[in-house]
């Protein structure tokens, strides 16, 4: 997209989309690295970001297209002619509201997103699965069930066994619908269960696909995540790769990784750099992935069309996630790769809370070796200053209350 090159030294703005974590993560790096205050552009910006050091929140009166975009409209006319502006996001929702609207912010922004036909491509869950088969990369055995045009499908004879795993193919058309236990993934033990899961979402007037795959065994431990960069030239800058965990199990953030210690993951990295090519990616991508232990495989679950919302386990392990995109993006240039970063616990939990759920006792020693050199927590930035220590301990002391009782032991599935 825009490819603007800007001196080195020229002040530049930056606006994201979006609020919580994964975007506190990414103002707290742009502060890091260039003392720059984000704008953050939210319906309800939490009270941390409109205290911090590291943004300052435009506030949209509601969350239409059509008010992003007049805002959006407000901020780059208000902005000295000659001062570039960033645009960033960290959902889907925004990657392709971003995607849609590309010809008009791209005379008011400079950003480094994957095209609309891109976009609409990897983030289908069931198109993933297609890419990955088609390029050799091994995935979860997946059946599709098709939704469009208010149908409602049959339950499936699914060719593996239950339990099973069930999502959205797209997220945000699951994101808006409204109905009974609803959850951002679903694990489901019998034909009975998926049958009443597709009576709910028809119900419930869904009309996109759901992918419906095999169960890949292990707990959190088990999934792994990369962060990558393609820049503007076809050049893949960054690559890196962490163990999961543990992830959070409320219904509405499942999945969500809440500690990971970084790692390089060399088979995984040349893997996930095919599928960039292949699609003749830019921009950022996170990877999601399974360790299979039936077999030592590693199963390829999705891409996100973004960082990620724990973005900062780069950014704390000595590779800013904020230079990939300024070096390429407003000042041109292609920068030395990195390829895995140093040895970080990245975790938003009590470190107590965190070994209740790491059962294997090797793994437990490792994580308590890392964490004697430190921990690194987004909400925690010195800078802020005591406050911001202080929410980073609520965050986690509610945490405690979260996993007693959504998730109060440990598994051997993670559910």
């Amino acid at each position: 997209m825009n490819t603007t090159e800007h001196s080195p030294d020229s002040p530049f703005d930056v606006v994201i989309l979006g609020a919580g974590l994964g975007i506190y993560a990414l103002t707290r790096a742009f502060h890091e690295e260039y003392g720059v205050v984000s704008t953050v552009v939210s319906v309800n910006p939490p009270e941390p970001m409109r205290r911090s050091i590291t943004c300052t929140p435009h506030v949209l009166p509601e969350s239409t297209e059509e008010a992003r975009l007049e805002a959006l409209r407000e901020l780059a006319a208000a902005r000295p002619a000659d001062r570039s502006a960033l645009l960033l996001c960290n959902s889907d929702g925004d990657v392709e509201f971003i995607a849609r609207n590309v010809e008009e912010l791209s005379a008011l922004y400079t950003f480094r997103f994957p095209d609309h036909a891109t976009v609409e491509e990897l983030s289908d869950k069931a198109e993933f699965a297609r890419i990955c088969t088609e390029h050799g990369i091994a995935t979860p055995a997946t059946e599709i069930l098709d939704f469009r045009g208010g149908q409602r499908p049959s339950l499936p004879e699914l060719p593996f066994d239950y339990p099973v795993v069930a999502k959205p193919a797209q997220s945000h058309p699951h994101r808006i619908i409204s109905m009974p236990g609803k959850q951002k993934i679903y694990f489901l033990s019998s034909p009975a269960e998926l049958d009443d899961l597709i009576a709910r979402l028809h119900g419930a007037g869904f009309e996109n696909r759901f992918v419906v795959q095999e169960l890949i065994p292990g707990d959190d431990t088990s999934m792994r995540s990369i962060t990558a960069y393609r820049d503007g030239t076809g050049m893949v800058t960054l690559m890196c790769g962490a163990q999961v965990l543990l992830e959070e199990h409320t219904p509405d953030a499942l999945g969500r990784p809440a500690a990971m210690i970084t790692m390089d993951l060399p088979e995984q990295f040349a893997q996930a750099r095919a599928i960039l090519e292949a699609s003749d990616y830019r921009g950022f991508a996170n990877f999601d992935i399974k360790v299979d232990p039936r077999d030592g495989s590693q199963r390829f679950l999705e891409v996100n069309p973004r960082m990620g919302r724990n973005n900062y386990y780069v950014t704390g392990g000595g590779a800013n996630i904020a230079r990939f995109l300024v070096e390429d993006a407003l000042h041109g240039r292609s920068i030395a790769p990195v390829v895995g970063v140093q040895e970080i616990l990245y975790s938003i939990l009590p470190l107590p809370l965190l070994l209740r759920y790491v059962t294997d006792p090797e793994r437990r020693r490792w994580v308590r070796s890392v964490a004697r050199r430190g921990t690194v927590n987004p909400w925690d930035y010195p800078r802020e200053g005591l406050w911001m220590r202080a929410y980073a301990r609520a965050v986690a002391l509610n945490h405690v209350r979260k996993f007693l009782k959504h998730y109060p032991r440990p598994t051997e599935t993670g559910f």
